[in-house]
Order: C-alpha cells, then structure tokens, then sequence
C-alpha cells in the first residue's frame, strides 16, 4: 500500500472509532501530505512501514524552519497519532516517533473579554436588520454556554431543554454534556426562533438547526468569526477576539465570581482538568482579593 492508501484508512479511524471532527482531520491530513512532499522532494522512497526515525526527524528540522514551536508541536503529536494507529493495526511492531521530542511551548494565557465589553459588543449589533436577532442570541449563548464555536453552529432545536434549565451540547469526539442556562439566554433565543427563524424558508436536512443563515442552512464557522471581528472593529475594541474569546471570558467570570474548577471544567466538556486551568487564568489583583477574603491569617 502506498501513503494515500494508508492516511485515507487512518481517516476512517479517526471520524469513525474517535470521532474527531472534520477540521481535526484535514489538519492531520495536511501534516501527513506535507511529509510525503518532502520524502519525494528529497528522493526518499520510504512508505509508512519502513520510514524511520532518520526520515522523519530530518523532516521536523525542516518543518522547524517554517512553523513557530506550536505548530511543530502539533504536527509532532499528529504524526505520533499516525504511527500509534498503524501499530494498533498490525502494519508496524515500532513507533518512529517515539524518541522524537515536542518543543517546549509554554502555555499561551487566552485573551478575555470584561463584562463591559460583552456588553458593548452585544449592544452593537444592528437589530434593524434581520439578522440582528439571530447575532444576538448567538452571543448570549456563546458567552452565556461557554461554548466552543462548532458547538453553536451545530446547535438543535432538540438540544434546549429550557423547562429543565439546561442544553444538551455535542463537543469533541461526539461526547455529549448538559450546559445550564440563563433566562436571560433563553429569552434571547426564543425571540429569534419565534420571530426570526420561523419565517426562513428552511432547505432540507436543516430543519433542527436553530441558527440558520438567510438562504436556510446552518451557519459556518467562518461566518461567526466575521460577525465577532465586525463588531469589535465596529466599538473601536482594541483585542484580538474570535468566538472562543467568549468561551474564556465565561469560563474566567465564573471563577472570579466563586464557581469551582470542577464544575467549570464540566461545562466546558473538558476531559482534563489541565485544560481548565489554562482557559480561567486571574490576574494578580484578584488572587490577592482572595486571599485577603479567605485565607485566616489575612
């Protein structure tokens, strides 16, 4: 079997056994094309059998030339993946990578929004125009859920559970989580559903989707970003921001106003409680506020 036989098997793998998303896949695919263009470039005839560690560190160092360290890192952990899975299948009895080292890369402190920029953010939008109902309820729930922006477009009328409190939340790998929410939430949503989205002409297979574009079908990920970015250059916001700049800013708020690790880490939907801990970074300021409230010898 050449390479394309192989990485097409391990795409299988991966959408069908882990259930990872589409943009997991072309971003492991990439990785994995970009290596067999640089084996062909340098007359490497090695197929994913018999590459060794030589081939393939010598492709890191020259990946290393063109990517920052995050990147190289996830490329690492990309091709690692690849060759786990082909051992698990029989093709290999050895990991190439299993000597190679991931960079150092230090844990990148996400930006956040204040609660006046939510609120200014949210004021902004246009409620004139059609789309104008459907943008806000959007945002309310992406900092209202603190959910992750695939999380949104791929929300369910058959997700809201709204007389129980919660939404029912389709994450990484298909695991499925129930998120609270706010009234205030709800009564954003049932304003677009009720007002906005039950005049849509609705093409077929998006009957369930709640946010829904002009033409009737669910939303891109592309189209949230640029709705973000429009707004914040709309109140001169001076922040890098996309749609997980919310996601952080719900998960941070809740910390500084007392909610728990664990329990921020079960609406988040995630699995390590690591991960958690990089999203709700505080400054010092509040630490200090902290201890001086808590701790017994203040």
């Amino acid at each position: 079997m050449n390479w394309q036989t192989y990485i097409k098997s391990f795409q299988s793998y991966l959408k069908i056994e882990r259930g990872l998303s589409q943009n997991t896949l072309v971003n492991y695919t990439f990785d994995l094309v970009r290596l067999t263009q640089f084996l062909e470039a340098n007359g490497i005839s090695k197929n994913p059998i018999n590459i060794s560690e030589d081939e393939i560190q010598l492709f890191i160092y020259e990946v290393s030339k063109e990517v920052n360290p995050r990147s190289q890192a996830r490329i690492i952990s990309g091709l690692k993946s690849f060759f786990t899975y082909l051992i698990f299948e029989d093709y290999r009895t050895d990991n190439p990578m299993e000597l190679i080292e991931t960079p150092k890369i230090g844990r990148k402190l996400p930006d956040t929004l204040s609660i006046q920029d939510i609120d200014s953010l949210i004021a902004a939008i246009d409620l004139s125009k059609e789309e104008g109902e459907r943008n806000k309820a959007m945002l309310e729930t992406l900092y209202g859920c603190g959910l992750r922006v695939s999380e949104l477009t791929t929300l369910k009328i058959s997700d809201l559970f709204f007389e129980e409190g919660f939404i029912k939340i389709t994450g990484k790998g298909n695991k499925q989580r129930f998120v609270p929410i706010g009234k205030s939430t709800e009564k954003y949503i049932n304003l677009y559903k009720n007002h906005v989205r039950s005049h849509l002409t609705i093409q077929k297979g998006h009957e369930d989707t709640l946010f829904l574009n002009r033409r009737g079908k669910q939303l891109t990920r592309a189209m949230i970003f640029t709705i973000i970015k429009d707004l914040a250059v709309k109140i001169n916001l001076n922040k890098s921001i996309s749609p997980h700049t919310f996601r952080h800013s719900f998960a941070t708020h809740l910390l500084e106003n007392g909610a728990d690790l664990r329990s921020i880490q079960l609406m988040l939907g995630h699995e390590s409680i690591t991960t958690t801990e990089v999203y709700v970074h505080l400054d010092r300021k509040h630490l200090s506020q902290i201890v001086n409230k808590f701790h017994p010898r203040k």
